[in-house]
């Protein structure tokens, strides 16, 4: 197609991986140093199981040598210095779903996470004090809450290449205005596909999030949403609304720390918005105090103008992918 896209040499060996996530998520080096651990049952627990992994406190890469659905019970916490590698299995994670908590280090990748149980259920919560998370061709659905959502100091993850799906509350990043301390949450999404759901695609508090190369199509109230003291640099996507025309919200709170309600700021570059689409800007922040991605990580993040080739990519290769497990 002609199209320059991201991590083609990241599935050569089994720990190709390891920080090669483009953005604030690009230090993320999950099990890189630790031993191989093969989960061999589908069971909630137990030995072989994939919780009995993530429980470890060492550095662990844990690939699949089954597939099939995982129906879990509660929360997977899952430790710090982990990789939970999806390729070469169907893993399909239902009823609860993970949890990043206060760990470092983690690479989630090529998994299915749908069929949330309970009003609580994300299917991947990160919080608190967690950094360096990398998410990565995972396809999320149909959870109670949300699919992911970042607070509570969790900082410098990427997510890349993920498909949403049947859901209403994608992503939320920071949980509320009275989390001050959120004004170091520092996140990237690129090159996924938000199908069809309905809002935040992210809604955004306080935080620095780098938007880029995503195609989000036929949302039901907004596409993207700038909340309180936020920052969102929204660079070269594909905005296609379906009933809902406006793709950008500003919803005005009050920060714990100040006494005026204010919303946050959007700046959009290079962005397509898809026939009667609009990009909402008018109303909130502006753009003239949001940050500019290039102070921040380095020059290979590859960001292409948006196009016909780059939707057809989008909406064929995001999620879950049927792909080999590489060599060690």
């Amino acid at each position: 197609m002609g199209l320059e896209l991201p991590y083609g040499s990241v599935d050569f060996s089994l720990r190709g991986l390891a920080g090669q996530a483009e953005g604030f998520g690009r230090l993320a080096v999950g099990g890189q140093n630790g031993d191989v651990y093969s989960v061999t049952t589908l069971a909630d627990d137990g030995p072989g199981s994939l919780r009995y992994g993530c429980r470890k406190k060492e550095a662990l890469w844990i690939v699949f040598q089954v597939s099939g659905t995982i129906e879990l019970r509660s929360y997977l916490s899952v430790s710090s210095y982990t990789t939970i590698d999806g390729r070469g299995q169907k893993i399909k994670l239902t009823g609860k779903g993970l949890r990043l908590k206060e760990c470092e280090h983690v690479i989630i990748c090529n998994l299915l996470i749908e069929g949330g149980v309970g009003d609580d259920a994300d299917a991947i919560q990160i919080k608190p004090n967690s950094k360096h998370i990398w998410i990565d061709r995972c396809s999320l659905s149909d959870f109670c809450d949300g699919l992911i959502d970042v607070s509570r100091q969790s900082t410098d993850i990427t997510i890349s290449r993920c498909r949403f799906a049947n859901h209403n509350k994608t992503i939320l990043i920071g949980a509320d205005p009275s989390h001050v301390e959120d004004r170091c949450i520092r996140v990237t999404i690129h090159h996924c596909f938000f199908d069809g759901t309905r809002q935040r695609h992210p809604r955004v508090r306080f935080g620095k999030v780098h938007l880029y190369n995503n195609y989000t199509r036929n949302w039901a109230i907004y596409a993207v949403c700038a909340s309180v003291d936020s920052q969102i640099y929204s660079d070269c996507n594909i905005y296609e609304a379906g009933h809902k025309k406006i793709a950008f919200k500003y919803y005005k709170e009050k920060a714990g720390d100040k006494e005026e309600e204010c919303s946050g700021g959007i700046r959009s570059q290079g962005d397509l918005f898809v026939g009667e689409t609009e990009a909402g800007l008018e109303g909130g922040g502006g753009d003239s105090c949001v940050f500019d991605p290039r102070e921040y990580y380095n020059k290979w993040t590859v960001v292409a103008p948006p196009s016909d080739d780059l939707k057809h990519y989008l909406q064929h290769c995001t999620g879950f992918q049927n792909i080999p497990l590489p060599s060690i």
